[in-house]
């Protein structure tokens, strides 16, 4: 049995895929939640379109990126150019509040003990 190289997708096609472009925009973190703002046209680069199937509900970059079987780089450079186009919205993550804006540990006891109580 021989082992087979790992699949990373045909350079030619990657390459037209993104028109040439290598270089993605850090815009879009990878739980960042696209949605599609609008439906497909005719004449759009079919993984335009798909992106804009796939995220008619808020969907991550990464589950995106998996869909369609290709790499983040290459999924985030399609997200950007439909996002100049005002095709797609991106919902980022909330930023996790500090620590001392979370309620005290002996409320949260209180609230357990309250709630094992019923």
């Amino acid at each position: 049995m021989t082992n087979k190289p790992v699949d990373i997708g045909d350079p030619d096609r990657l390459y037209t895929v993104t028109g040439g472009r290598s270089e993605a925009d850090d815009t879009f973190d990878l739980v960042t939640l696209i949605v599609s703002e609008c439906e497909p046209t005719a004449g759009m680069q079919s993984e335009h379109v798909r992106i804009l199937e796939l995220c008619r509900h808020p969907t991550a970059l990464v589950e995106v990126s998996a869909e369609l079987g290709l790499p983040i780089t290459v999924v985030r450079i399609l997200l950007g150019d439909l996002h100049d186009m005002g095709r797609i919205s991106a919902r980022h993550p909330r930023a996790a509040r500090s620590v001392a804006a979370l309620p005290e540990t002996a409320l949260l006891q209180e609230v357990l003990h309250g709630l094992r109580n019923l």
